[in-house]
This record gives structure tokens, sequence and C-alpha cells, in this order.
């Protein structure tokens, strides 16, 4: 009698067992359906990299501001060089008085070149023009390397919207099968309403949630295709299950000495400052004297009163002086105003190495702590993996109801979603190392897109790797 009575239950336990088993373990030789895949073509980093350069609008208006300040630099040089020009006058002139009426014509040509000596605001104006050339292309730096880091955050954030879609389906679709086996049950009288409810609370759930993956995948995409100016549809290459991801061997002291030495950020500002400096000197030399030479040659047939008169030839040799004396007191409230001007490019000078400091600081820290996460989540997966193999062995003794297990399915994807985005993360992190430490390339770019597979990972994301170092 006490066989029989455990008959049903253990008939409904190897029943539900088999519902689980069908999807709670990941398989390892189905690929998943990208979500969006116009074309077999992988489109990776390093490609999408490439086009941003010659498609992003910041860096291009950065790299145009830099170049305007180059030929801004090159005009102010032209004050100090000689100054050529050349003048010729042609007149038809109508003559009457009392006596007589005449029309005749003259003309005269004339060549003068004027050579500054000593002219320290025209000076202190070029100096000023070379800082602000170099401070704006180092700006433009400072605009690209920000915009790689920006690529690289939609990009993998594009990426966990991939994810995340994969993984809700395939939690659906394991839910699904199990709510089927469990209505089968039901109709037999050997499982349970709650069970029942509770599984379809969790499908609806979860269809609920794919639709909003979905969006969130077009969302993502759009964020890309703002960058490089037209529709991303292409696969995305994934981070390859064959590499893990390794922090910096080098101590911090090193890259935030390299951070002082290369941030372009902080050269646009050491720039800045300089520049600053230079305009005070170009103010003070509104007080200074200024020193000229000029040479001149004429050659006329016009004379007095417009004149008709034989032609003549002059040479003039000029040295000039012109000394200021008294401009209502606008020179020196001018040299007052940049000398606050000077003192705030200081200030900001040093708040952005300060700055530079915490980001870079900050990046190192936090890309050693992404390591101990990942390998946590890492653990934290295959923990969850074993909790749903006991859950389906203790379910098939009766030990545990049909939720439980289900519990255990959802903390197993959770920890999958965990382990994908804490690379992500570190990844990116690695960016954000890199762009204060004033590293950031093509060859850093690189370096991080051989982590990437052109080809389609088997299974869902998220698997074993192995060890792959990064960039130092």
């Amino acid at each position: 009698m006490t066989v029989l009575r455990l008959l049903p239950g253990v008939m409904l336990s190897m029943l539900a067992l088999q519902a689980v088993g069908a999807e709670a373990l990941v398989p390892k030789d189905v690929p998943p359906k990208p979500p969006v895949s116009a074309s077999t073509y992988a489109l990776d980093l390093a490609g999408l990299y490439r086009e941003a350069r010659l498609e992003d609008p910041r860096v291009l208006a950065a790299y145009a501001r830099a170049r305007s300040a180059s030929e801004q630099q090159r005009e102010a040089l032209g004050g100090l060089l000689p100054q050529l020009s050349a003048q010729s006058n042609f007149n038809r002139i109508l003559r009457k008085d009392d006596a007589a009426r005449e029309i005749y014509d003259n003309k005269s040509y004339s060549l003068s070149l004027t050579q500054y000596l000593y002219n320290k605001t025209a000076w202190e104006g070029w100096q000023k023009a070379k800082s602000i050339t170099a401070q704006k292309g180092a700006q433009a730096e400072d605009s690209h390397a920000e915009a790689t880091v920006d690529l690289a955050k939609r990009y993998f954030i594009a990426l966990a919207a991939d994810d995340e879609l994969e993984l809700v389906q395939a939690e659906r679709r394991a839910t699904q099968k199990n709510l089927d086996r469990i209505n089968m049950l039901y109709e037999r009288q050997m499982a349970k309403i709650t069970d029942q409810l509770d599984l379809k609370a969790r499908v609806d759930a979860l269809a609920a949630q794919e639709v909003d993956a979905r969006n969130q995948v077009q969302v993502s995409r759009e964020a890309l295709s703002e960058i490089v100016g037209r529709r991303i549809d292409e696969r995305l290459s994934r981070v390859r299950n064959d590499v893990a991801l390794q922090a910096p061997t080098a101590p911090l002291a090193n890259f935030v000495s390299q951070a002082m030495d290369a941030n372009p950020l902080l050269k646009a500002y050491q720039s800045g400052a300089e520049a600053a400096d230079a305009a005070v000197r170009e103010g003070k030399g509104g007080h200074y004297p200024q020193l000229s030479v000029s040479l001149s040659a004429q050659q006329s047939d016009v004379g007095y009163d417009n004149t008709l008169t034989p032609r003549s030839d002059s040479y003039v040799a000029t040295l000039g002086v012109r000394v200021p004396i008294y401009s209502g007191g606008s020179t020196s409230a001018r040299v007052r105003g940049l000398y606050d001007d000077q003192l705030a490019a200081e200030q900001d000078l040093e708040g952005v190495r300060r700055q530079v400091v915490k980001e870079t600081t900050t990046a190192y820290l936090t890309a050693q702590a992404s390591v101990e996460k990942m390998r946590a989540n890492k653990n934290a997966l295959s923990s969850a993996q074993q909790s749903s193999v006991a859950a389906q062995k203790a379910f098939a003794y009766g030990v545990v109801n049909a939720v439980d297990v289900l519990t255990s399915v959802q903390n197993e994807f959770r920890a999958r979603r965990d382990l994908l985005k804490s690379q992500y993360d570190f990844i990116t992190n690695l960016f954000m190392l890199n762009r204060w430490s004033g590293q950031l390339n093509q060859e850093s770019v690189d370096s991080v897109n051989v982590w990437l597979s052109p080809e389609p990972e088997q299974g869902l994301p998220g698997g074993d790797v192995a060890k792959v170092k990064t960039k130092p």
C-alpha cells in the first residue's frame, strides 16, 4: 500500500525532472539565433573605431578647430614679418580758368616695405597663438579619446542588450516547456495548481521582459548608428569564450606618472595656462614703444594741386619710433583683467591635474576589483549550475517542488548575466584607464579587439574562459 501511495509522486517527479532538465542546462551544441542580423558578417570594435574616426562629428569638429588655430598662429606670425605693398594711381584731370581749358592725364607708382624691429605686442601675440594651437591640438586628441571610450561603452551596451534578449528567450523556452509538462500533469491531477500558476506567471513575466529586451537591442544599435552615421544591422562580435581578462600588472604609480606626462586633457589646460601668460605679456606690450623701418620708392608726374609736372623718382628710408604715453587707462585695465584670466587658467589647470590623478586611480583600482568580481561571478555561475542539477535530483525524490527547481534555473541565468556584465564593465574600464593615462590609441583598441570573436560563439554567452593578459 505504501508503494502504491508513492507511485503518483514518483511519476510526477520523473516527468517534471524531464521538463526541467530539457532546458535548465545550457545546450553546448546549438548556437543561439542572433537578435539582429542582416547578414553573417560580424562587425567588431576595431571596424567601428575606423569608421568613427572618419564619421564622428565630435572628432571631426575638434580637428577642424585645431586646424583653424594653426592658421591663426600663422596669421599672428605674419604681423612680425615684412609688410610689402604696391600702389598705383591714374588720374584724368580737367582744369579750367578764365584764360584756358585743358584736359590731361597723370599717374604715380609707389612701392613700400615696412618691418618692425621691436613690437612686443605682436611678438607676444604670436607666442599666445602658438600656445592656443597646442591647446586646440591637445583638445582634439582628448575629444578623440573620449569619443573612443564612448564608442566602446555603446558597443558593449549593445552586446549586453543582445545577451539579455538571448538569455530571456532561453529562460522563457525552458519555463514554457516546464509549464507544458505541469499542465499535462495537472490535467491528470498529478500536479498542484500553485505550481501551474507560478510557472504561468513566470512565463508571462518573461514575455514582457522579452519585449523590453527587443526594444533595448534596437535602442543600443541606434546609439552606435549615431556615432558612425549609418544604420548598424550587422551582428556584433562577442567576447571570446577562450579568453580571460586580467588586470594590468604595472603599479598604479606608473599609470599616474604616465597620465601626468601624456594625458591630452591635461596638456590642453597646460597650453591654456601658457596662452593666458602670453596674453598678459601681450597686454603689457601696450606700454612698450614700437620701432620700425620703412623703405619706399615712388615714381610720379603729379604736381601740386594735381598739376602735370615732369616725371620724378623718389626713394625714402624711414626709421619710425612710436611711444605710447596715455590711452585713458584702457591698457592698464586690460592687463589687470588678463592677470585674473591667468589666475583662473592656473586654477583650472590644477583642477584638471587633480581630476586626472583621481580618474586614473579610480580606473586602475576598479580594473583590479573587476577581475576579482569576474572570478567571483564565474564561481557563482558554476555554483548556480550545480545547484540547478542538485535541485532537479532533489525534485526527483520529492524533496523540493517544481517552483524550487525553477528558482534554481533563474539563479543560473542571473549568474550568466552578472558574469557577462562584469566582463563588459572590465573592458570598458580598461578603456577608461588608457584614456586618462594618455595611452588610448589604435594599438589599444586593437589589443582589445583580439578578445572579440569574428565567428558566433556556440551556446549561450558566459562559458568557461582561459587566460589572456591585457595591455599593462
